[in-house]
Formats: structure tokens, C-alpha cells, sequence
């Protein structure tokens, strides 16, 4: 039986721990990035503020779909990058984004604890894995990994697809929460973006056919004008610089 889990309300509660953008300065560059790009966002701040001379921006990391209800309700930001296109769709039908751009791609991995309880080898032993940790549905990851489930399902078989499902012990809201699973030793198993490996963790390589390509979007918060200090960064994101950055970190530049 399949245990997946409803995501509670009270996930909300974790905008709780991101900085209060309500009372930053207005003249302040805000960025509301996904969690996925939290190193990657945090050099790149660095290396932004000492090229253009520009203040360090203010960075609020959080699952996307907590990102995106903080906007819809008045948030104070400049930029919103997120990699699942929903979200950012959703957003820029009601008017809070404009012009989004593809800045980066990801790719998906199956990690496991060191120990590697499972004896997993290859993508197909997945289905061994007794507890399995994705992304909630609401957010990037959790889209993607069922994206790649259902590819699986159509080209190792139904019951390969219903198995995995079956073994789902956790969806978390953010893929660094999902890493934490393997890390911690509570899951055998969980799918994150190459991009979220660490140390701690080994990765199994998902077959290039199963592959599910995540597209990362940048886009101005609020109408035009937009501030100068935020198109400078989405600039410098697919700038020679910001490409190499993204690139030290896994990312794919478009």
C-alpha cells in the first residue's frame, strides 16, 4: 500500500525561519531562490557584490511553493529563481513576475547512506529500498521524481513504478530536507539533484533515457521599472562568471 503522505499546512511555518523581507530596506536587492540553489546563490552573491560593487543581496531560501504563497501575499523581493515552471507560471500569470529566464539545468540522482543498507547498485534495484524519501508534489523535486517514476514505469514496467511508490516512507518540502533522510540514516534511499550530493551520501546514476532535465528559472518580482540591482544579477547569472559558478556547482548552463 502506498504511503504517501499529505503535505501538512503547517510546512508553511518554515517561511518562519527565512529573513524578514517586509522590513528590508527598499533599496535592498531581495532574492527568494529555491533550495536547491543555496551554495551555488551564496558565491554567487559574493562574487556579484565585488564585481559590481553592489551591496550583497539579501537571500531568503525556502521550497518553492513556500516561496511563491509568501510572494502572492505581498512579500518584499526583487528576484524569484525556482526550477519548477508551475510555480513560476502560476506567478507570472498574476502579476507578480515578469520576464523569466532559463539561467540553469539539473539532473537527478538516486543517493543512499554510505552504508548503503539496501545493497543498491544500479537504478533498477531501487524497488529494494524499504524506505524511500522524495520531494513533496508541490515542490521541484517532488515533481521531477514523479516525472522520472513515470518514465520508469513505462520503460522498466508498472509493477518497477508501483514498487518505488510503495516504499515511500517521506516527502519532504525542500530537496536539502530530503537529503537529510540519507544522511541521518532514516531512508535507504531518495532522489535529489545532482547538484545536492554531498560528502555523507553515495549517488547511483539514474540511465540517461529515465533522465528528467530540471530547468532553472530568474525573474523580476514586481512591475517594471525593475531595479538596476536586479537586472545586473539576473545578468550576471548567464554572465561568463555566473556560468562558471553555476558550473563549480553542478549546474548545467544553458
Amino acid at each position: 500500500m502506498c504511503r504517501f503522505a499529505s503535505l501538512p499546512l503547517c510546512l508553511l511555518l518554515v517561511s518562519a525561519c527565512q529573513p524578514d523581507q517586509a522590513t528590508a530596506p527598499h533599496d535592498e536587492l531581495t532574492i527568494f531562490a529555491a533550495s536547491s540553489l543555496t551554495d551555488a546563490f551564496q558565491e554567487l552573491a559574493d562574487a556579484f557584490a565585488k564585481k559590481t560593487g553592489d551591496k550583497r543581496p539579501t537571500l531568503a531560501f525556502a521550497g518553492s511553493q513556500v516561496l511563491r504563497l509568501q510572494l502572492a501575499e505581498g512579500a518584499k523581493a526583487d528576484v524569484f529563481a525556482s526550477a519548477n515552471d508551475t510555480h513560476v507560471r502560476s506567478l507570472v500569470d498574476a502579476g507578480h513576475v515578469f520576464e523569466p529566464t532559463v539561467f540553469a539545468e539539473n539532473e537527478l540522482v538516486v543517493i543512499v547512506p554510505r552504508s548503503n543498507p539496501a545493497s543498491l547498485e544500479r537504478f533498477i534495484d531501487l524497488p529494494k529500498a524499504r524506505r524511500i524519501v522524495v520531494g513533496a508534489p508541490e515542490v521541484p523535486i517532488g515533481t521531477y521524481t514523479r516525472e522520472l517514476f513515470e518514465r520508469a514505469g513505462s520503460t522498466l514496467g508498472p509493477r518497477f513504478a508501483s514498487d518505488v511508490r510503495d516504499n515511500v516512507v517521506s516527502q519532504e518540502p525542500n530537496v536539502r530536507l530530503v537529503r537529510a533522510k540519507v544522511e541521518l540514516g532514516e531512508a535507504d534511499a531518495a532522489i535529489v539533484y545532482r547538484t545536492d550530493v554531498s560528502p555523507g551520501v553515495r549517488t547511483i546514476a539514474i540511465p540517461p533515457e529515465l533522465q528528467v532535465r530540471a530547468r532553472y528559472h530568474a525573474g523580476f518580482v514586481g512591475a517594471p521599472p525593475h531595479s538596476p540591482e536586479a537586472v545586473r544579477w539576473i545578468a550576471f547569472l548567464k554572465s561568463p562568471e555566473g556560468r562558471r559558478i553555476l558550473a563549480k556547482h553542478g549546474f548545467l548552463t544553458p
